[in-house]
């Protein structure tokens, strides 16, 4: 971490916004306090495009037999395997 007072911070400004973009952390003091923290922003997230939900449709599983909930689908499988231990 540097430290650095309200006068350096206006001489040395880009560089300390470098040095904080690079993940150094950075204070600026007033008086000796600690008053300011230059620190990176988090980048903005991309949008999503009609290119990139047709990317994703393209891609994806197809869907199991809806005929049969999940209710009805997980004991089944629960059933099979209680079969299954009482054939050991």
């Amino acid at each position: 971490m540097s430290t650095h007072s309200v006068v350096e911070a206006k001489n040395q400004l880009s560089d300390l916004i470098d040095r904080a973009l690079s993940g150094e952390d950075v204070v600026i003091t007033r008086h000796g306090t600690p008053v300011v923290e230059l620190r990176a922003v988090a980048p903005i997230p991309k949008r999503i495009t009609q290119a990139d939900i047709d990317w994703v449709r393209a891609r994806r599983a197809p869907r199991l037999n809806s005929s049969v909930d999940a209710g009805r689908l997980v004991s089944d499988m629960r059933d099979e395997d209680d079969e299954r231990l009482l054939r050991r």
